[in-house]
């Protein structure tokens, strides 16, 4: 006999029932209730349903708010801040999204960046609301309260899967993507772990840097972390990749692993972007296309190289890793909020950077014989 099917219309009444129950508007309760089946249905079973218990002890506990809208912290047309409030990730989302489209038509773009918000389910579920309307969804997630992957050559787990999904309209069926910057997720890893399950490869190593597939090296004390894509040989990109996450979530919404967060508050935040299919992104002209560089292609490239040798416990016969670079980061971008500290910070260097220069040139123009006379 198989597994027991259910009627998507009522469980989705049955679960919007609950999170009323719990103290949810009817509003927030419906959206919610929507987006956890919606991922059941796309086959994202860890993030479906099975985050309604997680999410009734949230409201229960203060961590989940039950009512009230976001704050808006900026807005310039095209480009918004909000301040979730903790409140419900999904039905958060789903409103970022339809402002997005709303001013999409105005501008040619819009981004949206949310700070505190609660857990924002799969990101996948989301994507045919722009899609529908033959519009491109980007858009991404980090948690800055949860640390479960270490950077690339490191064993200490310092940020998170962060997952990034786009929507891409197409005259037929849209192309969606859903990925993470690791090889596997914390809901997968947490489901095996309680299963007593292994993990199908070694995507995961050990405190002393050991590469398993058992996931419960993950939960010791130390713990273990869950490697970024392209694994143990090629984790410089999946790590790359959560850089730019981290950066479009955290950064921009001015709320990252450098803000002192509310204790037993779970926070995600998050950018979404809906440009016109027909635009087009490229590179700074003399600029890298990529990050991390190799060490020596510009100033900037080796200073975080030189950072990249410093403090976290590296891998076995591997001395470089990523952790004094994840610092320095963190502690500048990571902490800026938008808006004059970034612009007070840059405008401070560039003149330092003039009164070098100007001091070099005088010298070397006119030389000993215009300082004697």
């Amino acid at each position: 006999m198989g597994e027991p099917r259910y009627d998507h219309a009522a469980l989705t009444g049955f679960a919007t029932a609950l999170f009323q129950a719990a103290g949810l508007d009817a509003d927030k309760a419906e959206t919610t209730a929507s987006y956890l089946i919606e991922a059941d249905l796309l086959g994202h079973d860890t993030h479906g349903l099975a985050q309604a218990p997680g999410y009734l002890g949230a409201i229960r506990d203060g961590g989940m708010a039950s009512d009230g809208n976001p704050k808006t912290v900026r807005d310039h047309g095209a480009v918004l801040t909000w301040d979730g409030m903790r409140l419900p990730g999904l039905w958060l989302t789903v409103r970022a999204i339809d402002t997005a489209l709303a001013r999409v038509w105005d501008y040619g773009t819009a981004t949206v960046a949310i700070r505190r918000s609660h857990h924002i389910g799969c990101l996948a579920a989301f994507l045919q609301r722009a899609t529908d309307q033959g519009k491109m969804l980007i858009l991404t997630c980090s948690d800055p309260s949860v640390k479960s992957i270490a950077p690339y050559g490191g064993t200490e787990p310092l940020y998170t899967p962060d997952p990034i999904a786009v929507g891409i309209p197409t005259p037929g069926d849209p192309i969606l993507i859903d990925i993470s910057a690791s090889i596997t997720t914390n809901g997968m890893t947490g489901r095996l772990n309680a299963q007593g399950r292994k993990m199908p490869g070694q995507w995961a190593i050990d405190a002393d840097g050991a590469p398993s597939n058992d996931p419960a090296v993950l939960f010791t004390d130390p713990p273990g972390t869950i490697l970024p894509v392209g694994g143990l040989e090629y984790g410089h990109k999946g790590f790359g990749l959560g850089l730019i996450v981290e950066a479009l979530t955290q950064g921009l919404a001015g709320h990252g692993r450098a803000t002192r967060l509310k204790a037993g508050a779970r926070t995600h935040s998050f950018r979404s972007s809906i440009p016109q299919p027909s635009a087009a992104s490229t590179p700074l002209p003399g600029r890298p296309a990529g990050w991390p560089m190799p060490p020596g292609r510009t100033g900037r490239g080796r200073a975080l190289s030189g950072c990249a040798c410093q403090a976290n416990a590296g891998l076995p016969g591997n001395g470089r890793c990523w952790k004094a670079a994840w610092r320095s980061i963190r502690g500048s971008w990571m902490h800026w909020p938008p808006g004059r500290r970034g612009w007070t910070f840059r405008r401070r260097n560039r003149w330092a950077n003039r009164r070098r220069s100007f001091r070099r040139n005088c010298g070397r123009r006119r030389g000993p014989e215009w300082r004697a006379a």
